[in-house]
């Protein structure tokens, strides 16, 4: 006589051990050290942001061309005595910027500059050291989720272009009668610096949420805001650039009166440069006017991109689009106040750190359009 059978017993094989995880689908447990690995993003994300703003103070106290040498190993240690240190000032007294503009420097104060750019170098060096660890370790251990190590690989890869591009940078200002280094270089560089913080930070957004919760989300995105975020980033993308040339000719201590520009709309003899297109990378008075001009327009769409954010149903993208318009105001705020101060050290500092507040919140907006949260019916717009 055959032996009746439970309702609840597996047909072929063996029923699974209490606590296993069910195969196939959706409900299978996420491979990969998700959240070590975003823990590891966001101490990335913190550096680069140091690295930015470090690299932002040593540009405002010229201090960029200090060093004059590029060695990505042995550069990692200072001057440890006093013959190297009157080693590094002789090259640095070699340059044009202290010919021309430094000359009777003393050793202390080359030294002042010296550490700034120093500092900068190394940090950049740590970040390139905790990518590595980060990244090997995990991929070692075989913790990378599936699809994700191109993704990581690739941060490594754009931090090695960027110490390159960052040298390429220095370099311009090494030699003949250049007091500064070029500054579509630095607006290359700053603009890098800006995208690889930008893909940390949407990796980030990305890894808190499971696959599961991002393939339902994904069907329920408004693509229309997602538009606009889109357009937002980019266009506060190109202002970025355009900071980055005002900061590289120092744009910013000429004309210091707003809304107008000594005195008129336009800044005095905008095209004189020859030939034409010199004057939108090195004339001060236009490259400043271009940086305005960018800015109403960044002020004006922002505005209209969060009315139509704000009208979402989706509560979290209501409150991503609030944020983007508060960070607006307070850096139009700031971008008034910093060139009336004619480029003073605290207000352009404070100006480039929310210029990065901006930026990751304007990404962040664009993400919750592209993958809504799930709310609770009382949790919805009425």
């Amino acid at each position: 006589m055959s032996q009746k059978r439970s309702i609840f017993e597996e047909v072929e094989g063996q029923a699974p051990a209490r606590g296993a995880t069910p195969k196939g689908g959706l409900i299978d447990r996420p491979r990969g050290a998700r959240r070590g690995i975003r823990i590891w993003l966001a101490i990335l994300f913190v550096m680069v942001l140091a690295m930015i703003l470090v690299g932002g103070l040593t540009r405002l106290t010229d201090s960029g061309l200090s060093i004059t040498e590029w060695k990505p190993v042995t550069g990692a240690l200072p001057p440890m005595n006093a013959a190297d240190w009157q080693s590094e000032f002789a090259l640095y007294q070699a340059t044009p910027e202290y010919q021309l503009q430094n000359h009777g420097m003393s050793l202390g104060e080359f030294k002042s500059i010296y550490w700034w750019e120093w500092g900068h170098r190394q940090l950049g060096r740590f970040v390139g050291l905790v990518w590595a660890l980060g990244f090997f370790g995990f991929l070692i251990a075989r913790r990378i989720p599936a699809g994700w190590t191109p993704r990581l690989l690739g941060i490594g890869l754009l931090g090695g272009l960027q110490g390159a591009i960052g040298w390429w940078m220095v370099s311009s200002g090494l030699t003949g009668s250049m007091v500064d280094v070029a500054s579509y270089r630095l607006a290359l560089h700053l603009g890098l610096a800006f995208a690889i913080l930008g893909c940390i930070a949407w990796l980030i957004f990305l890894l808190g949420r499971t696959e599961a919760d991002l393939l339902q989300a994904r069907r329920m995105r408004d693509a229309k805001l997602m538009v606009k975020g889109s357009g937002l980033m980019h266009i506060a993308f190109l202002q970025i650039l355009l900071g980055a040339l005002v900061a590289g000719i120092d744009a910013g201590t000429t004309y210091t009166d707003w809304p107008l520009m000594g005195g008129q709309i336009l800044p005095p003899q905008p095209f004189d440069l020859v030939p034409l297109w010199r004057n939108f990378f090195e004339d001060a008075g236009l490259v400043q006017f271009m940086h305005r001009l960018v800015a109403y327009g960044l002020f004006a769409y922002g505005l209209f991109a969060w009315s139509r954010g704000r009208a979402s149903a989706n509560a979290a993208i209501r409150r991503a689009f609030n944020w983007v318009a508060i960070l607006l105001l307070v850096q139009v705020l700031l971008g008034i106040s910093t060139l009336m101060s004619g480029a003073a050290l605290a207000y352009g500092l404070a100006h480039l750190f929310v210029a990065v507040l901006l930026f990751v919140a304007i990404l962040r907006a664009r993400f919750m359009a592209a993958y809504p949260p799930a709310q609770s019916i009382k949790g919805a717009k009425a």
